[in-house]
Order: structure tokens, then sequence, then C-alpha cells
């Protein structure tokens, strides 16, 4: 078995449709088929390559940066202070509920009425 899982017959079949469609021109075929290929590595290569100095930069810049530790993150002397804001509280009027006491009974008194 060749790469790709390609059969030896698959192999054959694929060199005759190559000689048949590219005749006398396979060997130039051929070999900017594989400059291409050399060219696909390299730009692969060189975007690993890139990829990897930015991760080492990274871990670089993470090693220099100080480390905390959970005793400092308990530690009262924090310049955190709460947020103060008015605590909202409706208004105690006894004023409503006595009107609203009165209003209930007129209309009862309104049903009584017809």
């Amino acid at each position: 078995m060749l790469p790709f899982g390609i059969g030896v017959t698959e192999m054959v079949l694929l060199a005759i449709v190559a000689v048949m469609l590219f005749g006398g021109r396979l060997p130039e075929v051929a070999k900017q088929l594989g400059e291409s290929y050399v060219q696909f590595r390299k730009g692969l290569d060189e975007i690993k390559s890139s990829i990897n100095a930015d991760i080492d930069v990274k871990s670089q810049i993470a090693s220099q940066l100080p480390h905390y530790s959970a005793d400092l993150a308990d530690d009262d002397d924090d310049d955190y202070e709460a947020p103060s804001a008015p605590v909202f509280a409706p208004p105690e009027d006894d004023s409503e509920t006595a009107d609203d006491s009165e209003v209930a009974d007129d209309a009862v008194g309104a049903d009584d009425s017809r």
C-alpha cells in the first residue's frame, strides 16, 4: 500500500491519466508541482516558527510578572472601597392606607345602594 491509502492499481491508473493529459510536458509539470510543494513547505515552516516565537515571547513576559500568593489576596490592607450609593426606601405615609380603606368603604356602600 502506498501513501494516502492508494493501492498499486490506483497508482497505475493515475499515471495513465497523467500521461494522457500532459503527454510530453509531464516532466515539466512534475517539476513545477515539486517546486510548488517546496514553496508551500517553506511558507508553512515560516508560519510555525513565527507562532513558536510569539509563544516564547509571551512565556518570557509571563515569567517576568510578579506572582501573587493566596496570603496577599486575603490581606485587609487593600485599597478597595465598597461603592456608596443612596438606599431607596419607599415613603411611609399612613394617609395613603386610610384613603384606600375609605375608597373601599365607598365602593361597598355604592354596591348596596343599587
